[in-house]
């Protein structure tokens, strides 16, 4: 008896792991010189992302689930502002044209819900062009070519220079 319970206690605890979807936003990271990003990618799955899913004029977090943090290992000149090394919240206003990129000193926040909260811990803001993508891009990919940072998802594009 006692080896049955066992048995159907292992079944059901293989069943429940099998059982768990992966997430649908999950943490990745990218890095280049000096600079480290980690966010939780989300999926285009279908949708319009700028100015739908992400509302335009609206604090966006830069991903899913907890906000996008950024790390520089030395100062940086981020879009011409100067910037501690650290670690930051990445934020993003967008609008139809251009996109403001935020970087705030309050890392970890659940997602832009405590973003008004602590506002006055902007280090820099960063009005930059919203270009369009060759192609459609599913998943919120950040990287770092040539000295900036590339944020493309969707069919949008933006890039902010990091010296």
């Amino acid at each position: 008896m006692k080896s049955m319970l066992m048995g159907l206690a292992l079944l059901f605890s293989a069943t429940a792991v099998l059982a768990q979807d992966p997430p649908k936003s999950p943490l990745v990271s990218a890095s280049g010189d000096n600079v480290e990003i980690s966010y939780s990618q989300p999926s285009k799955r279908g949708r319009v992302i700028f100015g739908e899913l992400v509302p335009y004029d609206k604090v966006w977090r830069a991903g899913a689930n907890m906000s996008t943090d950024i790390t520089f290992k030395k100062d940086v000149s981020f879009g011409g502002q100067k910037v501690k090394a650290g670690s930051y919240a990445l934020f993003i206003i967008p609008t139809a044209k251009e996109f403001t990129v935020i970087l705030n000193s309050q890392t970890k926040q659940m997602g832009s819900s405590q973003y008004e909260a602590n506002k006055s811990k902007n280090v820099a803001e960063v009005k930059v062009p919203r270009q369009k993508t060759a192609s459609t891009v599913e998943k919120l990919t950040y990287s770092f070519p040539k000295g900036n940072l590339q944020m493309e998802w969707d069919d949008t594009k933006i890039s902010v220079p990091v010296k």
